[in-house]
């Protein structure tokens, strides 16, 4: 099969089962969770099964040879890292999780992928990572599909490594070179990719949000190139809809098919401000990744997806607004975690009064970065928390971050084991909820007044 009839009309896709609210087809409010360790693995979650699958537990980023992310692992298992990897990629996230959260009341998922996932992106001379991820993620897709939860593709480890020393990017380094253009290009090449499976592919049905870059490095003057970055990223996301023949406002006709010749469909498009010398450059490279991943087809699917960037408050020192990089829908996402200090005093006054008169939602919708939506929190605290104090954290917290569009909690689970102690008491929501900190229906709160003494 030629390259150029990618986008010849062979696929049609199923209807959805999730119904169109909020923004897109995202519900309103969001409430979620985050299904971390799942296709991004971070050993800190699961230490005895990372110990039992060949990891070593306590790494950190200067400890040489020590076996603490995906990366080095599958450099040291070269020849079982796929096996060992499906079994975990099969345990960790399963129908039972599914059932689970529809029991709670979750209506989304923010999904962490690697770019890893899309494998001709790896460069196998110098990368090492895990393969049959995709197959994964389609299976879980359509559990959370027939459920009638929505996902956020969320771009959570890029190529080149975005943030240092973190095990969240894959690989936990001090030598952070995503911020290249090599490597921008990459994260393009892969947004298309992902893009064209959520128009295509029935398994991504319910995949309404794709998620440009999780946390990159907070001073943006070491992130040279990015605010250029965030305008591409949205552009191929729009050209590639609209090479599907999904609408995009503003940008005339979709091209004739041209016999399904992509390369002359292109060559019809009108210049414009999607279609640049970089986009088309990141369209012709994705083809031959479609391809062999056997995705072709137009798509019947008519709304765009939701693109989504970290809100232009996470970054300091003269920052890119992702406002400026909106075509069509889009949303802004904030982490905010109190247990690693800088936030409040690590007392449980401090917490909450800082808490109760957040003004994140309002700060941010004044820089046009709305709606937004709190993408990670969780109960994690800087001091030894009672559990009457956690009672009125869950409830403040939900609060606060339902000013804005809702929230979605880091994680859905962590490891029960003797190893990990009792790490689900305040990172995992499913325990919360068992514990009685989080209400099993999210849209409600024990006390909706827990703030009334701490408003300034």
């Amino acid at each position: 099969m030629r390259a150029a009839t990618i986008f010849s009309l062979c696929v049609s896709l199923l209807p959805f089962l999730v119904p169109v609210q909020g923004l897109g087809r995202l519900p309103s409010p969001i409430y979620g969770v985050n299904l971390g360790s799942w296709l991004v693995l971070e050993s800190w979650m699961l230490p005895q099964e990372w110990k039992d699958m060949g990891g070593d537990v306590g790494c950190d980023c200067s400890s040489p040879g020590c076996i603490g992310d995906e990366f080095t692992f599958a450099g040291a298992y070269p020849k079982t890292v796929d096996k060992i990897f499906s079994r975990h990629w099969t345990t960790w996230f399963n129908q039972d999780d599914v059932d689970a959260l529809v029991a709670a009341g979750i209506n989304t998922v923010r999904i962490p992928l690697g770019y890893w996932i899309v494998e001709p992106l790896v460069d196998r001379r110098t990368e090492s990572y895990p393969r049959g991820g995709l197959g994964q993620l389609r299976r879980g897709l359509k559990q959370l599909q027939a459920a009638g939860i929505v996902a956020i593709l969320d771009h959570h480890a890029l190529p080149g490594v975005q943030s240092a020393n973190q095990m969240f990017t894959g690989r936990c380094t001090s030598d952070v070179e995503f911020y290249t253009q090599p490597n921008y290009h990459r994260a393009l090449i892969w947004t298309s990719v992902m893009t064209t499976l959520a128009h295509v592919d029935p398994a991504f049905a319910n995949a309404v949000a794709i998620e440009a870059v999780n946390e990159p490095l907070m001073n943006a003057g070491q992130t040279p190139g990015y605010g250029d970055f965030q305008k591409n990223f949205v552009r191929v996301v729009r050209a590639t809809e609209f090479l599907l023949g999904v609408p995009t406002p503003g940008f005339g006709a979709i091209p004739a098919p041209a016999n399904g010749n992509f390369t002359a469909m292109l060559s019809n498009v009108n210049p414009s401000a999607i279609f640049t010398t970089e986009v088309i450059s990141v369209l012709k490279a994705t083809v031959p990744i479609l391809l062999e991943l056997g995705i072709f087809g137009l798509s019947r699917r008519r709304d765009q997806l939701v693109t989504n960037f970290m809100d232009i408050n996470w970054q300091f020192d003269n920052p890119s607004n992702p406002a400026d990089a909106k075509i069509g829908l889009q949303g802004y996402d904030n982490h905010l975690y109190y247990s690693f200090g800088g936030v409040a005093d690590p007392n449980p006054d401090a917490y909450l009064t800082s808490i109760c008169n957040l003004q994140r939602v309002q700060n941010d919708a004044a820089l046009g970065n709305s709606p937004l939506w709190f993408g990670e929190w969780g109960l994690p605290t800087q001091f030894n928390a009672t559990d009457a104090f956690l009672f009125q954290w869950a409830d403040a917290q939900k609060l606060a971050y339902s000013q804005g569009a809702g929230w979605i909690f880091w994680n859905f689970k962590v490891e029960n084991s003797a190893l990990a102690g009792d790490l689900g008491r305040q990172w995992s929501y499913l325990e919360g909820v068992k514990r009685g900190y989080l209400t099993k229906d999210p849209s409600k709160v024990h006390d909706p007044n827990v703030c009334a003494p701490y408003k300034a």
